[in-house]
C-alpha cells in the first residue's frame, strides 16, 4: 500500500468531502472520542461552497450569528481542526471499495487508506448547459453560480458585465448578490415555470436592483460565436424575443456529486440521485456512511451542517457496538412523488440520524398524502405542495408498517391525475 506525504496508510474514519456535512461530522466524531478522524477534501482548501459564498447569511444555526460565506467556513474548519480532525485538501478520493478503503490522488501521487467506516458528503453540482439541451453555439460567458463565485470572492475576475440568469431557485438570487458585489448588471432572470422556484418573498430582491424577471419563458439558444451576444426566449404562447447579454449564468437544477458513489458499488437512488440510505445515513455498504447534499438535492448549509452532526453520531455508535439483524421496510415514490429519504427504514424505530421523512413532488399538487403497505393506509393528510418545497414527515408514521413489505408514498390529487 502506497503512502502519500503526510497521509496515514489507515484511519478509524474517512470523510470525503470538506462542506459543512463533512467538517461537522468530523467535529461531531472527535467530540465523541472517535480515535483519527480524517477529511479529504479535492479543492486546495476546505469549506466547500460557502467558501466562495462571500454574502450573508450563514451560521446563525452553527454559530448563532451571521456570517458572510467564506467566515463561516473558516470558522467551520478551524472548530473541525480544534477537535482534533485531520484534514487533507488537494486529495481526490478516485475509488470506494467494499471494506471501507478508498483510492486516492494526492499531490504526492496514488495512495491507498484503509478506514473503519467511510462518510460520504460530496455535495452536489447544477445542471449544465449541455444536460439543458440549450441550442445555439459554443461562446465563452456560460459559466454556473459555482464557478461564478469562485471568480468573483477567490480571483477577483469579473468574466462578463451584462449577462442573463437561466433559474429562481435559491442560488440563482445568490447569483444576483454576486453580481451586485462585482458591479455585474443581470439583463434578466428567465425562468419556464409560471412561479419562481424560490418563495415568492425572493422576487423582492430582482425588484430592488431592477432586474426584470421573464417567467414562463424558456431560454431557447444562445448567440454569438467566440463571446456571448445574446439570447433567444420563447415564452408559454410560443412568441420569441432576442435579448441583448455578454454572458449566461446557468443557476440551479442540482444533482448530487455521486461520481464515486456510482463508480463503486453502492445501490443509487433514481429520485434522488444519491446513494440509497437508511435512517441512520447507512448506505447498501454498512461501512459506508452518507450525509449532506449527495443525499438529495439541493438543502442549505445550515441544514447539510446538522445532518452531518447526527449522522456522525450514529456512525460512531456503529464503532462501538454492531447493530443486531433488522427488519427493513423499503419505502417506494408513487404518484406525483419525486424521492423520499431515506429509501429505507430498519425496525424496531430507535433514535435516527434523519428523524423525518423527506419527500418532494414533481409538480404543483393538491390532495392526500398518503403512506399505504400490505393493502392497508399507514397514514394520511390532505395537503398542497410545490415542486422544490421540502415536505416533512415523522418516522413514527412507519411504527404499523409490515416488515418485507414496501411502503408506497403518493398523492390522491384532487383533479384525479
Amino acid at each position: 500500500m502506497s503512502e502519500a506525504r503526510g497521509l496515514p496508510q489507515s484511519c478509524d474514519v474517512a470523510i470525503v468531502g470538506g462542506g459543512p456535512a463533512g467538517l461537522a461530522a468530523a467535529a461531531e466524531l472527535k467530540d465523541r472520542g472517535i480515535g483519527r478522524v480524517l477529511v479529504l477534501d479535492r479543492e486546495p482548501a476546505a469549506g466547500g461552497i460557502p467558501r466562495h459564498c462571500g454574502h450573508y447569511p450563514f451560521g446563525m444555526r452553527e454559530f448563532h450569528r451571521v456570517l458572510r460565506g467564506p467566515d463561516y467556513a473558516e470558522r467551520l474548519v478551524a472548530r473541525a481542526q480544534a477537535a482534533g480532525a485531520e484534514i487533507h485538501s488537494g486529495v481526490t478520493v478516485t475509488g470506494l471499495q467494499p471494506g471501507a478503503r478508498l483510492s486516492l490522488t494526492t499531490p504526492d501521487g496514488p495512495a491507498e487508506l484503509a478506514a473503519k467506516r467511510v462518510l460520504l458528503c460530496t455535495g452536489v453540482r447544477e445542471t449544465s448547459r449541455a444536460a439543458r439541451l440549450i441550442g445555439g453555439q459554443r461562446p465563452l460567458g456560460v459559466i454556473p453560480t459555482g464557478a461564478l463565485q469562485s471568480m468573483v470572492y477567490l480571483e477577483g475576475v469579473r468574466p462578463f458585465e451584462r449577462p442573463v440568469i437561466l433559474g429562481s431557485e435559491l442560488v440563482s438570487f445568490s447569483a444576483l448578490l454576486t453580481c451586485r458585489h462585482a458591479g455585474i448588471r443581470p439583463q434578466a432572470m428567465i425562468e419556464a415555470n409560471p412561479r419562481i422556484t424560490a418563495r415568492a418573498f425572493a422576487l423582492g430582491l430582482p425588484r430592488l436592483l431592477g432586474v426584470p424577471v421573464h417567467l414562463g419563458s424558456d431560454l431557447e439558444r444562445i448567440l454569438g460565436r467566440e463571446r456571448v451576444e445574446g439570447v433567444v426566449l420563447r415564452d408559454d404562447q410560443g412568441h420569441q424575443r432576442d435579448l441583448a447579454c455578454d454572458g449566461v449564468l446557468v443557476t440551479g437544477r442540482f444533482t448530487p456529486e455521486a461520481t464515486l458513489a456510482r463508480m463503486g458499488h453502492l445501490e443509487l437512488d433514481a429520485g434522488t440521485g444519491g446513494p440509497r440510505v437508511d435512517q441512520d445515513g447507512r448506505s447498501s455498504d454498512p461501512d459506508c456512511y452518507v450525509a449532506g447534499n449527495l443525499l438529495r438535492p439541493v438543502e442549505t448549509a445550515g441544514w447539510s451542517w446538522q445532518e452531518g452532526v447526527r449522522v456522525a453520531g450514529r456512525l460512531a455508535e456503529s464503532l462501538a457496538r454492531s447493530r443486531p439483524s433488522e427488519d427493513t421496510v423499503v419505502l417506494q415514490p408513487g404518484e406525483a412523488v419525486r424521492y423520499v429519504v431515506p429509501q429505507r427504514v430498519t425496525l424496531p424505530l430507535e433514535t435516527a440520524a434523519l428523524e423525518r421523512i423527506q419527500l418532494r413532488v414533481m409538480r404543483p399538487v393538491r390532495g392526500r398524502l398518503v403512506l399505504r403497505s400490505a393493502g392497508r393506509l399507514l397514514w394520511g393528510r390532505r395537503l398542497s405542495a410545490l415542486p422544490e418545497r421540502r415536505i416533512l414527515l415523522p418516522l413514527d408514521v412507519l411504527r404499523h408498517a409490515v416488515p418485507g413489505h414496501p411502503v408506497e408514498v403518493s398523492f390522491e390529487e384532487e383533479d384525479g391525475r
